[in-house]
C-alpha cells in the first residue's frame, strides 16, 4: 500500500471538489448561471462567487496572509448576501477568475504552512476561533462540497445535466425516459405514502 501524506490527501479533495464547482457553469447562458431557482435565490454563479470569497478569508485573514484582492461585498455597509450572486457588471470569466486567484492564494497558504500551522478564524466565536491549516482543509473540503451540492441541484433544474464532473459523471448510464420512470415512481411511492 502506499503511504499517503494528510496533508496532500486533504489539498487533492479540495481540488477535486473546486473543479467540480466550476464545471457546473459549463454551456450555460449568462442567464443560466444567474437564474435563481430556489426561495432563498441559490444561483450558480453566485455559488462559486461566495466559495470563492470563503477561500480567500481561509486561507488569507485566518493565517494572516490576506490578499490583495477586493472583495466590496464584505466591506461595511455591503448589502447582505452580496457574496451570494453576481451583479449584471460581473462577467462569468470575472467570478472564475476570481476563483482561481483564490485557488493560487489557498493553495500557496496550503503549501507554505505545515497542517498544525495555527491560525485564528475573525469571523468565529473567540472561544473556538484558534485553528489548524488541518481544520481549514477540512472545513473547506465541507463547504466546497456542500455548495457543489447545491450546484448539482440547480444545474439539474436548468437543463437536467447531473454528475461529478465531464468525464466522471458518477451516474448510471441510462437514458432519459428511464430518469422520467424512475421519477414517476418516487412521485407515485411518495403520494401512497402521504396518504397513509
Amino acid at each position: 500500500m502506499t503511504k499517503s501524506d494528510p496533508k496532500s490527501d486533504l489539498h487533492r479533495y479540495l481540488k477535486a471538489a473546486r473543479e467540480s464547482l466550476v464545471w457546473k457553469l459549463d454551456g450555460l447562458s449568462e442567464y443560466d448561471i444567474r437564474r435563481p431557482l430556489t426561495p432563498t435565490g441559490t444561483n450558480l454563479l453566485g455559488l462559486v462567487k461566495h466559495v470563492a470569497s470563503t477561500e480567500f478569508g481561509y486561507f488569507g485573514e485566518t493565517f494572516a496572509r490576506p490578499s490583495a484582492e477586493p472583495l466590496p461585498w464584505f466591506e461595511d455597509g455591503a448589502e447582505p448576501n452580496a457574496d451570494m450572486w453576481a451583479t449584471a457588471e460581473e462577467s462569468r470569466e470575472e467570478i472564475i477568475g476570481l476563483y482561481h486567484r483564490a485557488w493560487a492564494h489557498a493553495d500557496a497558504t496550503i503549501e507554505a504552512l505545515a497542517p498544525d500551522a495555527i491560525g485564528r478564524v475573525p469571523w468565529w466565536p473567540e472561544d473556538r476561533s484558534e485553528v489548524t491549516l488541518h481544520l481549514v482543509l477540512i472545513h473547506m473540503i465541507a463547504e466546497t462540497n456542500r455548495h457543489a451540492g447545491h450546484a448539482d441541484i440547480v444545474r439539474e433544474l436548468v437543463d437536467g445535466t447531473a454528475g461529478l464532473r465531464a468525464g466522471n459523471e458518477n451516474m448510471p448510464p441510462v437514458d432519459q425516459a428511464w430518469w422520467g420512470e424512475y421519477r414517476d415512481r418516487l412521485e407515485r411511492v411518495a403520494q401512497e405514502a402521504g396518504r397513509s
